[in-house]
């Protein structure tokens, strides 16, 4: 493993043990990329590298607008996706494969919470991601279902996975109450587009095993068929 700061940003670069692997970007809010990568050695997932960004200014990198805070304990979510992502593919993108072997077989995005957002909403900002794991994504996120519903993505994906835990909808907030329901539509309308998709209910809740969450999806992008 390597690892270089950005910006402040974290980036830990766990590389494939063959040329010309997928590479998979994933965001996260912790430094968990080493258990995510452990995992899917484990689960002996195909080969990939991993690269994890971490150290993030979690409510304003990863929130494609503004948003106010879900609870007075809560931070407000300040929009900087488009500002981040920018920075992403000019700085940190390249400095994570200037020392890999080969071009990559594929680029994918994935995340967690509002990471998972993120991911699938840098598919309407950029063409460099052909699949998307999005895990306990935050989908409630207030005019995501309608953004997604009304505009072209700059590319259309290969293979889109979604997750959640099967109790993150039990909540009296009035954004996270909707979570599974959007989770299911959106996942629904990429798959009436001809995306192949999946959306896999886990049980517990929003805090219950993010490590192996996140690689069961990562792993099921990996495990797809090339492109269609």
């Amino acid at each position: 493993m390597s690892s270089f700061t950005i910006q402040g940003k974290k980036v830990d670069v766990l590389p494939a043990s063959e040329p010309g692997s997928p590479i998979v970007y994933l965001h996260m809010f912790g430094r968990e990329g080493d258990r995510v990568f452990q995992e899917l050695q484990n689960e002996k997932s195909p080969d990939l590298t991993l690269v994890a960004i971490s150290k993030l200014d979690w409510n304003h990198d990863m929130a494609p607008w503004e948003c106010p805070p879900l609870s007075r304990m809560d931070q407000p979510c300040t929009g900087g996706a488009d500002e981040y992502l920018e920075m992403f593919i000019r700085e940190i993108l390249p400095e994570a494969e200037k020392d890999i072997e080969g071009e990559p077989a594929w680029r994918g995005i994935s995340g967690y919470s509002l990471a998972g957002l993120f991911a699938v909403y840098s598919i309407y900002r950029t063409d460099l991601f052909s699949r998307v794991a999005t895990m306990s994504g935050s989908l409630w996120f207030p005019g995501i279902k309608e953004y997604i519903f009304s505009h072209d993505p700059m590319i259309r994906p290969d293979h889109m996975y979604f997750s959640l835990g099967d109790k993150e909808s039990k909540s009296r907030n009035s954004y996270l109450k909707t979570t599974q329901d959007n989770t299911a539509e959106i996942q629904a309308f990429y798959a009436d587009q001809g995306i192949d998709s999946i959306f896999v209910l886990n049980p517990g809740n929003h805090y219950a095993g993010p490590v192996k969450r996140m690689a069961a999806g990562i792993d099921w992008i990996l495990r797809r068929e090339g492109t269609e």
